[in-house]
């Protein structure tokens, strides 16, 4: 059984008067251990599937299930119960809870997954934010702050792991050691989609997918 399967998504919004598609009959399955990268120009739909995949919208049509449980129409409790238990998340904006130090945010997200992984203290230290440990988010660079919320993604072992531009922020060095962090850390029977625009994040996926205007090309 896939630890991802997206069927028949469809998502449409409202623009005034009009009403606009956001993704179209959009079809996955992603196996465990396979990485996924989603291409496409902006306003191609890759946010609008990636928030789909995760349970933080809910499509207009289809379905989505996650390590066997359907996660779409489901009541947001519940969707966030299964996303806390089964999904790690990765965003361009740091998804960091600003009280805590780097190693209490992954301790924390540690928590509410009980697969064993990587212990939170092997983590932080595998990504290179030992002398940082202890420091608050606000006081992270921009590579730190993306190998700590990568950390946080990675905690207690998620069986399927979503990405949105997971390397927008830092430089092109910074890139390529998040990747190759991303390619050793990440758990092995993780089901991996990276939505990106970078040619080097999507040449570490397993398989392409490219939308336009909402379909898969």
């Amino acid at each position: 059984m896939s630890p991802l399967r997206a069927q028949g998504l469809h998502r449409f919004y409202r623009r005034g008067s009009t009403e606009v598609a956001a993704l179209l009959d959009v079809s996955l399955a992603c196996e465990a251990g396979e990485m996924i990268a989603v291409t496409g120009p902006s306003g191609s739909g890759k946010s609008t599937l990636l928030g789909l995949l995760g349970g933080l919208d809910d499509p207009d049509g289809g379905s989505v299930h996650v390590a066997g449980e359907q996660l779409s129409h489901r009541s947001p409790a519940t969707a966030a119960r299964l996303r806390a238990r089964h999904i790690g998340v990765l965003t361009q904006s740091s998804a960091l809870l600003g009280h805590l130090t780097v190693l209490e945010n992954v301790r924390f997200a540690a928590s509410l997954r009980g697969r064993a992984g990587a212990a939170p203290d092997e983590l932080v230290d595998g990504l290179g934010l030992s002398l940082v440990r202890n420091s608050l988010p606000r006081t992270l660079s921009g590579g730190e702050t993306a190998r700590a919320g990568l950390a946080v993604a990675l905690a207690g072992s998620p069986q399927v792991l979503l990405a949105d531009e997971p390397t927008a922020e830092v430089s092109a060095d910074e890139e390529q050691t998040v990747l190759d962090l991303l390619g050793l850390l990440r758990p092995p029977d993780a089901a991996t989609v990276l939505v990106t625009h970078s040619a080097a994040v999507a040449a570490h996926a397993d398989r392409v997918i490219a939308l336009v205007d909402g379909r898969v090309a």
